[in-house]
């Protein structure tokens, strides 16, 4: 039993939650919370830590999955120092990184049509991981994002995903114009959502090849970038009101998509 603070374990986990760079180095990533532990997939868990108090329940529900994996128990005042939420559910566990490519999200576009969602420079962790559990519920097949968006294994993101990370292909990009080059050679039709748009989101037609980009709260879409788009598009609003949250307006247009391809809608 881990017993204390000054552990190499629990050192390195403290690293983990708080420094990309500390993750990107190890190629490691946090996750916490019985939900998390449950979802994730057994042969992307490096080491699991408990806390005490949990032992006996976990083992008790999770006995099987425990019983494959390396698992150290944890003094609950230790573990409250590792965990990164107020209320720790007494189980967090180290995963390996995911590695996709551009080609991994192209793959079935022969077979079906595809969905992605672009993001550019979107900076708050909570709106990250919301459009990633999101996207998965609206069938999106990955991911895309610039170098300055926030990073994915931030643990606010992890936690805002509630697992859907896990299930979710994702990538970043250095020059997020090349990458809608390379997707519009491939017949995705890009759809940036911009004030300057003048038809709004539920006139177009998505049930083909179809992305949408999104760009920072504060500063919207970089010009450059929004003129590499087939298309502006805007969302009605009323009162004083001049755009969505990022992960909100996402929202909107990727369940438009999903209710299109649904119900086989003609536009």
């Amino acid at each position: 039993m881990i017993t204390s603070l000054n552990n190499k374990s629990v050192k390195e986990v403290v690293q983990l939650s708080q420094k990309a760079k500390e993750r990107n180095k190890q190629d490691l990533f946090v996750v916490e919370g019985v939900k998390m532990f449950r979802e994730a997939p057994a042969e992307r868990i490096r080491k699991v830590y408990i806390s005490q108090r949990a032992e006996k329940e976990l083992y008790g529900r999770y006995k099987d999955k425990l019983s494959t994996l390396p698992c150290e128990i944890v003094a609950d005042e230790v573990f409250a120092k590792m965990s990164d939420t107020k209320t720790p559910q007494g189980i967090l566990c180290l995963l390996g990184q995911y590695h996709y490519q551009i080609e991994h999200l192209l793959t079935e576009k022969e077979k079906k049509q595809l969905l992605f969602i672009l993001l550019e420079d979107i900076q708050d962790p909570g709106n990250l991981g919301t459009i990633v559990r999101t996207g998965e519920g609206a069938g999106v097949d990955g991911i895309i994002m610039s170098s300055q968006t926030a990073d994915i294994y931030n643990p606010k993101t992890i936690r805002s995903t509630m697992g859907s990370v896990y299930r979710v292909p994702f990538i970043y990009t250095q020059d997020i114009r090349e990458t809608m080059k390379t997707l519009q050679n491939q017949g995705v039709n890009i759809y940036a959502a911009h004030l300057g748009g003048n038809q709004y989101y539920d006139e177009f037609d998505y049930k083909k090849h179809t992305a949408f980009l999104i760009g920072n709260e504060g500063n919207g879409l970089k010009e450059d970038t929004a003129r590499c788009a087939d298309a502006y598009l805007k969302i009605p609003m009323e009162g004083n009101v001049e755009s969505l949250n990022a992960a909100v307006a996402s929202s909107v247009l990727m369940y438009e998509a999903y209710r299109q391809r649904r119900n086989g809608l003609i536009v």
